[in-house]
């Protein structure tokens, strides 16, 4: 008895390493919650595991992987979660592997379908309907048809690797919601694509070391101000084999954006946003003419206008559309019709609409998430439109992910929240008088894997506090050390983005901690982590505070973050550190320069110095170009401050960062080298913008060495 209690006390005392809370480690999936991987099948739940397809509710079988692969001949599925089951009630399992792309008829136990895939294809877009691949090789986009058949679609792209033209390639630089460079209409067989001309743009040199005299990739990189590349929009037809340019208005360089087919396939909704960012149309294409067929609506503001999302259409009614704006200062959904131009108002309040999930056809309603109940959260609602109700479907706490069976009645909810790893249930989505959602199943509540396995977990805690402004809340999370003694004083480390497109705290396990800072407390630090104006999903005032001066409004929370920390006492002031990366990277550096008393040490990582060196979309939009903006350009580059550093300075960087560019960090040296201040550098040669696998292991015990260096 008493060996066994020794043990359990050692066990107890486990403490947390970067192997086992960060995602390169080699411990990082073991202490990862218990998860379900799950798909629809047309309106049948479906789970896949390493082994088998399984229906989800009943845990009755479907198809093997050794099955699949014996149909197939050869192994194509190397687990049950790369088995796509895209055709509801059809025993049908799509496979895709390295070479081919097979479909399965596991009850007549053969191949009905395969389609080999062109080696080298980047930037794949298959249809299931029509079986259509797209791909780009090189500045070039192709389709192989669901016969076989190859079809080049543009011809001058570039070769060279240049990249002056591209085809079929997300352009604007991923801004806008933009993260693909094809859409297939909705019976899939016609191809909507950007042709980016990138000639005109000036090129960032990349020195590339791996080989051995070291070359140089040159990287299009518009930055705000210079000229800008100039994107079209084509529309391949694989019948005819013809492409029809749509005839967009406006400038040259204007920002061509969340394209969107009409069901019939007939016109393509486009919306159109001068360089400037603060005009914004929606207009409808002709897609057999090009032509312009109407210009449904205008959006401006004094400062910029962001659409992020397309047009979903309803699927009871192909002129009526469901439209994401801003237009009353809060991100809410609006009905549209196609016909007249009109909208109306679908969801009200101080609150955002998060993501569009989908439709319920049977009942006529809208299913979405929203962070209405608190801003940490991100809630699942569906909200009636023929009898307007809006319900709250599943738990009204934390952060919430969903998928819609094929008809919408039953919804795939997964949440977690700061005191629950993860939860997976299933929803019905009525919210029709007399039908309400309803828990149909609960299929996993995951315990926690950190305190089952012995690991001291730090006490962490949200709350909030008031803005530099007096009156917006905050909120923060503080992750306290091992051991917390109150009598004690702790160095602190503020980690910090405070960007745009971004937030660090909200509601979900352990309130969104990363790895890093349940490791940093197992080291004796206090973790402390606001959320300031500017970051995401808090509304167009909340955001556009910092507008052309980036950087101001955020560090005066941030200083009230301080002030709050402070007040303490067993917060050491003389021990304050900041971390952060990108923004963040650019938020420390500027911390560091302009509260030199209040900072001791810092690591930046992957940093803005000067926004002048930063991309036309993201720089343009909150700064103006430094032609019209010329002192907030001036009064927000760090190269001015460089001469007030004091504490330690450690900036991390990834050599070949095409987000960040190293003259950033290059340019900040050289200020702090004429100024006579210190700053350190690592770098990860060949690195890009963020550090993967076990290079996040070998990152995260750099900066940890840092601190304990200079700020213990």
């Amino acid at each position: 008895m008493a060996l066994m209690l020794m043990s359990s006390v050692v066990f107890a005392q486990k403490l947390l390493t970067l192997e086992d809370v960060m995602s390169g480690g080699n411990n990082w999936y073991n202490l990862q919650p218990e998860n379900r991987y799950t798909q629809w099948w047309g309106n049948v739940a479906v789970e896949t595991t390493y082994e088998e397809v399984k229906e989800l509710l009943t845990g009755k079988s479907l198809v093997t992987v050794e099955r699949i692969n014996e149909i197939a001949g050869e192994k194509v599925a190397t687990s049950g979660h790369n088995i796509l089951l895209p055709y509801g009630g059809q025993p049908i399992a799509q496979v895709r592997s390295g070479k081919k792309r097979v479909q399965v008829d596991w009850k007549l136990g053969k191949v009905v379908w395969s389609q080999d895939i062109p080696q080298g294809a980047e930037n794949q877009d298959f249809n299931l309907k029509s079986k259509h691949l797209a791909y780009t090789l090189q500045g070039n986009l192709y389709v192989v048809t669901a016969d076989g058949e190859s079809l080049q679609v543009s011809t001058d792209g570039s070769t060279d690797g240049s990249d002056n033209i591209v085809y079929g390639r997300s352009v604007h630089r991923d801004e806008f919601g933009i993260s693909k460079g094809t859409f297939w209409s909705p019976d899939g067989e016609k191809l909507a694509f950007y042709r980016m001309d990138q000639s005109m743009v000036a090129a960032y040199p990349q020195v590339d070391i791996s080989q051995r005299i070291a070359g140089v990739t040159m990287d299009k990189y518009p930055m705000a101000g210079e000229t800008s590349h100039q994107v079209k929009v084509g529309i391949f037809d694989v019948k005819t084999r013809k492409t029809t340019w749509l005839q967009l208005i406006g400038a040259p360089d204007d920002y061509h954006t969340n394209l969107s087919w009409a069901p019939d396939g007939k016109r393509l909704y486009v919306f159109e946003l001068n360089r400037d960012q603060n005009d914004m149309q929606l207009v409808a294409y002709s897609t057999e003419s090009g032509k312009l067929e109407n210009q449904l609506l205008q959006e401006c503001h004094d400062k910029y206008v962001e659409p992020m999302n397309g047009l979903e259409f309803l699927p009871w009614d192909a002129n009526k559309a469901i439209m994401q704006s801003r237009r009353d200062g809060w991100n809410h959904l609006y009905l549209l019709d196609v016909t007249t131009g009109k909208t109306e108002q679908l969801t009200y309040g101080n609150f955002e609409v998060q993501q569009l999930v989908g439709f319920n056809t049977k009942d006529k309603c809208v299913l979405y998430l929203s962070n209405a109940l608190d801003p940490r959260t991100s809630c699942l609602y569906s909200l009636n439109l023929v009898k307007p109700r809006c319900t709250l479907i599943g738990a009204g706490e934390g952060v919430h992910y969903a998928s819609l069976s094929q008809d919408g009645t039953m919804v795939i909810d997964r949440y977690s929240s700061p005191s629950v790893p993860r939860c997976i249930s299933v929803y019905t989505t009525a919210s029709v008088r007399g039908r309400l959602p309803k828990l149909v199943a609960n299929v996993l509540m995951a315990t926690d894997p950190w305190l089952e396995q012995g690991y001291k977990i730090p006490e962490i805690t949200s709350g909030s506090i008031k803005a530099a402004d007096g009156v917006t809340d905050l909120y923060y999370r503080m992750v306290k050390p091992i051991d917390f003694d109150e009598e004690k004083k702790y160095p602190t480390v503020v980690y910090v983005y405070g960007g745009p497109h971004a937030h660090n705290v909200d509601a979900r396990w352990h309130w969104c901690m990363r790895g890093w800072e349940a490791y940093m407390a197992t080291k004796g630090y206090l973790l402390f982590i606001l959320d300031n104006r500017g970051s995401e999903w808090r509304g167009r005032e909340f955001e556009q505070a910092t507008f052309r001066r980036l950087g101001e409004e955020e560090m005066k929370d941030q200083m009230e973050g301080v002030k709050f920390l402070k007040s303490l006492p067993y917060v050491d002031a003389d021990r304050m550190g900041v971390h952060g990366w990108s923004f963040g990277g650019f938020m420390t550096t500027n911390l560091m320069c302009t509260y030199p008393d209040v900072f001791k040490v810092g690591v930046a990582g992957g940093p803005v110095i000067d926004w002048k060196y930063y991309e036309v979309m993201y720089g343009e939009r909150y700064m103006d170009t430094p032609q019209q903006n010329p002192e907030g350009y001036e009064r927000c580059s760090l190269l001015n401050k460089a001469k007030n550093l004091q504490g330690r300075l450690q900036i991390i960087l990834g050599y070949n960062d095409p987000t960040c560019v190293p003259q950033h960090t290059l340019s900040f040296l050289r200020a702090c080298e004429d100024a006579g201040t210190q700053p350190d550098l690592f770098t990860y040669p060949g690195g890009g913008h963020n550090m993967f696998g076990r290079d996040q292991v070998h990152l995260h015990e750099r900066i940890t060495r840092y601190f304990d260096d200079y700020l213990k």
